[in-house]
């Protein structure tokens, strides 16, 4: 998980503040080259043309799946539409015909894109895989997730009108439902060169030697500091002699330019030594700066 963690090094370490540890960096020569068959992308050209429907960089025809084309009248448009329109009328007008208009412009939008427009197979192909969470599962705080009993006929007409609020499909989904559309109809998925890695070795070995590369830590120590791991990880304070030093820093020059109040930099030096970069407490976002 990305936040703040204490380390301790040696107190001469100079690493640069904010800068990446070369130890968490995989050497530039255990980088293969992009394969130029699928642009990096792993998909056979099958594939990516399946991917530019998905997304309506092609021109895409809900007829092709059986789907329904969308109306400026179909409901769920029209709510979205109102709401956008409520949300900012200085950009869309105000009234009905401000509504209409830009009901019309995300049936059109929507209407162009295989991913609103799912057929039953692409539905069934994603419930095996253990997506659609949303309709074959139900929440709660006390148990997380758990599947509906009995399992729910989930409609392709049902799936297709989810899509157009909320999150929606991601590019995983992308992903299983391109594959299951290819082992349907016979075609190859994946890249015949690269077979699906979207890079080839730059010489024999290569990537045998980099699935073998591991992280390597900086030196241990008796100095305190805090890193970030938001990227692969930097040091974002001084090296400190002792855990008061570092907590007067954190309170009164801070790190990432925010200061930390004293209870909170206390807590993160002398307790847990991590802190995540925030989280939602009593309705408000709190990062680690500040949480009581």
């Amino acid at each position: 998980m990305v936040g703040r963690e204490l380390k301790r090094v040696p107190l001469d370490f100079d690493w640069p503040i904010d800068k990446v540890w070369r130890g968490f960096l995989m050497p530039d020569s255990l980088h293969e080259a992009k394969c130029e068959e699928c642009d990096g992308s792993g998909y056979s050209a099958t594939a990516r043309a399946l991917q530019e429907r998905w997304y309506g960089y092609v021109p895409f025809d809900p007829r092709e799946t059986g789907s329904a084309k969308l109306t400026s009248e179909t409901p769920e448009v029209q709510a979205i539409a109102g709401r956008n329109v409520a949300r900012a009328p200085e950009f869309y007008g105000a009234g009905e015909n401000a509504t209409t208009r830009e009901a019309q412009r995300l049936a059109d939008l929507w209407n162009g894109s295989w991913s609103h427009h799912l057929a039953q197979d692409d539905v069934d192909a994603l419930i095996e895989a253990g997506r659609l969470m949303d309709f074959t599962h139900e929440w709660s705080k006390e148990n997380g997730w758990q599947p509906k009993s009995p399992a729910p006929t989930v409609s392709a007409t049902d799936v297709n009108l989810w899509s157009l609020s909320g999150f929606g499909h991601d590019s995983i989904n992308c992903g299983v439902v391109i594959k299951a559309h290819c082992a349907r109809t016979g075609a190859a998925h994946l890249c015949p060169v690269c077979e699906g890695h979207g890079s080839v070795e730059t010489y024999a070995g290569q990537r045998a030697e980099a699935d073998a590369w591991e992280a390597e830590e900086p030196p241990m120590g008796d100095g305190w500091q805090v890193w970030e791991t938001v990227s692969e990880g930097s040091p974002i304070t001084p090296v400190f002699a002792t855990a008061a030093e570092l907590i007067d820093h954190l309170v009164y020059v801070g790190a990432w330019r925010k200061r930390w109040s004293r209870d909170a930099a206390e807590r993160f030096v002398n307790g847990s030594g991590w802190a995540p970069t925030g989280m939602v407490v009593g309705g408000e976002f709190q990062t680690p700066e500040n949480m009581q």
